[in-house]
């Protein structure tokens, strides 16, 4: 759904404010890949003036999300062909983020972790794949957020960003839906007995079945040639 966007929040710019609702909407899908959108269209949309949409437009271009054309900003999004390169990102950091989290997170976050993990478990046997998504991505986002690195978090929660179309369409199918829960809970066992080896091991293997999963998705829908 397009976003208007909140006025009232006055510590963030109303540019970042409309960059951050424009590069939801296209990155979830809401813009499809190809459809054009003017400045006049988003300026009814989202009730601002032309200057903001103006800058958050320049950044979407230089983060390549979309193109800049005669007739207006062309929605590029994240092409399926990109998603192998951004997990094998995920696998060379987000292992390593997953055992400085197991070696310094507060018994507050693994509660967190645990709560997060149960609603998981819950919306998966309810097969609600919104649900399910929100929840997952909830658990990788309380990981790397309590790592102790504000270097890992920032650069996990862009990917992450990058991946959510895709994501809710490969935990859409239960059996990876399952899986993922399984693995999930792994990785929480892991982390609440604080063995950073097997939790970055054990993170590894679960970013592999996920890329592996969402590859074969995109080639099952036509989007790309072959898989890795």
């Amino acid at each position: 759904m397009e976003q208007k966007i909140n006025r009232p929040h006055q510590m963030i710019s109303l540019a970042d404010q409309v960059f951050d609702a424009l590069e939801t909407d296209i990155l979830s899908g809401v813009y499809e890949r190809g459809e054009v959108l003017t400045e006049s269209r988003l300026c009814e949309k989202m009730a601002v003036s032309r200057t903001p949409i103006r800058e958050a437009l320049k950044r979407l271009a230089t983060e390549h999300i979309i193109e800049m054309t005669p007739r207006g900003a062309r929605v590029i999004g994240i092409l399926p062909e990109d998603i192998a390169d951004i997990y094998d990102i995920r696998l060379r950091i987000e292992g390593m983020a997953v055992a400085k989290a197991a070696a310094c997170m507060s018994e507050e976050a693994i509660q967190e972790l645990k709560e997060t993990l149960d609603l998981q478990e819950f919306y998966t046997l309810r097969k609600e794949p919104d649900n399910i998504k929100n929840m997952d991505s909830r658990f990788h986002r309380i990981i790397y957020e309590n790592c102790g690195s504000g270097t890992f978090k920032d650069v996990l929660a862009q990917l992450h960003r990058k991946i959510m179309k895709y994501r809710r369409v490969s935990i859409s199918i239960p059996s990876r839906a399952s899986q993922s829960l399984s693995e999930h809970a792994a990785i929480y066992e892991a982390i609440a007995a604080r063995d950073s080896q097997k939790a970055e091991e054990l993170t590894i293997t679960h970013i592999r079945h996920a890329k592996k999963n969402i590859l074969e998705q995109a080639v099952n829908a036509g989007n790309v040639q072959t898989a890795v």
